[in-house]
């Protein structure tokens, strides 16, 4: 073997390697920066999706517990305390984390796939055409679906583990010298139902998570994923769409390649909000879905069931219980996402 080529078969994969790098770290920042944004998110919005979730969980055959987002706030801050609106969190941050990291590095990988298949001609800094942007965040939508149910469904349980339960009165119990045996917690059911846990012993994340496989298996976990699926699809194409829309309008507008923070928070506020209002039904008839007591009697329903029993019961309206709070919580959320995903990539690279 000549040295000519020795050298010249050696440079291939030395470039190929040195692609294949490339291509790694990119996906490796798209994953720490989609779950740094994604976690410092979730905390700012978590108490508002709390209220929305027992907004969203109350029974179509039931009076209505709460008569709106405030009374709701008031009544959870009442019986839990700010600390119950956080009940849950720990699954969420989890979530947070995979969700906004599987949505921008999906987002990318659909990007650069469509450059390379529809738009060769374009540079590397040119802008896709905001259609095919559009596709990309449904794209990146429907991949994080399959990722996210599983997460919320503990989450949706976690947050209505409390409601309909009142606080027991502090009792002094003084010994008495007959022996005596406390009443046997939770016997016959669930310790994940809505109305079946004792306030002293309520169930955390492994638990439910167990006592969903136990009773449905691991399809279980995956319970409201049509739902899941099409919030995220139709969602993420809103959220990533409005985003780019708006962040190129105001450069265009400035005569800059760049965007201000301040304009990267409002166009993350308005992705935040276009995110939630597109397909809030969806999400609506998910959470209904998910807060049902585990190993209740009956076959589970599926999300057309669902859907329409709830829109026959109390029709539009109620599909879309809680979207103005939801709304009004994903504009400060998204917009601190966005500002934190942009600044951590323009500074590290």
């Amino acid at each position: 073997m000549s040295q000519e080529f020795a050298m010249e078969t050696g440079a291939v994969p030395t470039a190929a390697g040195r692609g294949g790098q490339a291509m790694g770290l990119a996906a490796a920042k798209d994953i720490l920066f989609g779950s740094s944004a994604g976690m410092i998110g979730k905390i700012i919005e978590y108490p508002f999706d709390t209220v929305k979730v027992r907004l969203q969980s109350q029974p179509d055959d039931q009076p209505l517990r709460y008569r709106g987002p405030l009374d709701c706030f008031k009544q959870s801050l009442k019986q839990d305390g700010i600390r119950g609106l956080y009940r849950g969190i720990s699954p969420p941050l989890v979530g947070a984390a995979a969700e906004n990291s599987a949505l921008f590095f999906s987002y990318n990988i659909a990007q650069n796939l469509l450059r390379k298949s529809f738009y060769p001609y374009l540079d590397k800094e040119g802008d896709l055409p905001i259609g095919a942007l559009v596709f990309c965040g449904a794209a990146s939508g429907a991949f994080t679906s399959f990722i996210l149910t599983p997460v919320e469904l503990i989450k949706c349980k976690m947050q209505v583990q409390t409601v309909g339960i009142p606080r027991p009165p502090i009792s002094i119990v003084l010994p008495s010298s007959s022996a005596s045996s406390s009443p046997p917690f939770g016997t016959g059911t669930s310790t994940a139902g809505i109305h079946t846990i004792s306030p002293a012993r309520l169930a955390g994340p492994i638990t439910l998570l167990g006592e969903v496989y136990r009773v449905y298996g691991l399809k279980g976990l995956w319970h409201g994923q049509v739902g899941t699926f099409l919030r995220e699809t139709g969602g993420s194409a809103a959220w990533f769409g409005s985003y780019e829309y708006i962040s190129k309008t105001l450069r265009t507008w400035r005569g800059r390649s760049s965007n201000t923070a301040g304009e990267m928070m409002a166009a993350g506020a308005a992705a935040g909000v276009s995110y939630n209002f597109v397909l809030f039904p969806a999400d609506s008839v998910k959470s209904r879905m998910q807060t049902e007591a585990i190993g209740m009697h009956g076959d589970k329903k599926g999300f057309a069931q669902v859907a329409t029993g709830m829109y026959r019961a109390s029709g539009i309206r109620g599909l879309y219980r809680g979207c103005g709070l939801t709304c009004m919580r994903s504009a400060p959320s998204s917009a601190v996402i966005f500002l934190v995903y942009e600044s951590m990539k323009e500074y590290f690279g």
